[in-house]
């Protein structure tokens, strides 16, 4: 019989798949660093470019933050020019009024008659004056109450004023100024 020995050939076989298993393992070390190196110039790149895309977002942010709160600024100048605005207009409205009332008053003052202070606050309008009699201040208080232009006279005080003459008073009343109707007016 023929005695083969096998030992060499398995021993030359496994040196063999040895260093192939070690070449591969090798290999796929290096594949596996350079996957790895790969992944991380990969994943570098995009934290890069979000950074990029963050600071492009937040420059637009700041710059639209300053567009409004220039806005702000110019809605609060718009605001105090429409108060102005307003103010001028009332103080224009008003004009004429003052003029209307001291027509007026000077159309309801019977004779004997006549005012010393006048005094306007609001809507009110607070009269002194001096009469002949309490009669007249009657008729005053009487011609106020049927203007159109005053309503509710209100009569504070009388009091005896002998230096303009032995029967003459003193006199406090306070009226409201009341704006008459357009029918009325015309």
């Amino acid at each position: 019989m023929a005695n083969i020995n096998l030992l060499p050939w398995r021993e030359e076989r496994r040196q063999e798949l040895k260093r192939e298993f070690l070449v591969v393992l090798g290999g796929m070390a290096v594949l596996g660093f350079g996957l790895v190196i790969l992944m991380h110039l990969y994943v570098n790149g995009a934290i890069d470019d979000q950074q990029h895309r963050n600071a492009y977002l937040q420059r637009h942010i700041d710059e639209l933050s300053e567009q409004v709160a220039e806005i702000k600024e110019l809605e609060e100048k718009r605001n105090e020019l429409l108060d102005r605005m307003n103010v001028i207009q009332g103080l224009q409205g008003d004009r004429p009024l003052i003029v209307r009332i001291f027509d007026e008053l000077v159309r309801t003052l019977p004779d004997g008659v006549f005012y010393t202070t006048l005094k306007r606050s609001g809507a009110k309008v607070a009269l002194e004056g001096v009469s002949e009699s309490n009669n007249r201040i009657s008729s005053l208080m009487r011609r106020l109450d049927s203007s159109d232009w005053f309503t509710s006279p209100n009569l504070s005080a009388v009091k005896a004023a002998p230096k303009y003459g032995e029967q003459a008073s003193g006199f406090s009343l306070s009226v409201k100024i009341s704006t008459p109707s357009k029918s009325g007016d015309k």
